[in-house]
């Protein structure tokens, strides 16, 4: 009597344990790759403030010291790069404009 009583137990309790296994959700699918968007935009909305502002603390105590011609150098080298740069996602956005108006 006492051994049914034990089955009876376990088998309530595997029960219970089978039913909240069958019940919990499965992991989530992996990520299949970097989101590059979220990657640009953190970039472009924290670091390159800071990397400017260090920029202009370096500029400001050139000018200070009276290396106006480094800083002018530095200033245009700067500037330049940014039009490189600015230049860079111009054409990105031009040749995704000009496939989709090709492949469509």
């Amino acid at each position: 009597m006492i051994a049914i009583e034990l089955m009876a137990a376990a088998s309530s309790a595997v029960d219970h344990a089978l039913h909240t296994l069958a019940s919990t959700p499965l992991a989530e699918p992996a990520p299949k790759g970097i989101d590059t968007d979220n990657v640009v935009t953190f970039f472009a909305s924290k670091i390159a403030p800071i990397l400017l502002a260090v920029l202009g603390v370096i500029f400001i105590g050139r000018a200070s010291r009276g290396e106006i011609s480094k800083v002018l150098t530095s200033s245009a080298i700067a500037i330049i790069g940014l039009a490189f740069i600015a230049g860079a996602a111009t054409l990105f956005f031009v040749g995704d404009y000009l496939i989709n108006l090709i492949f469509e």
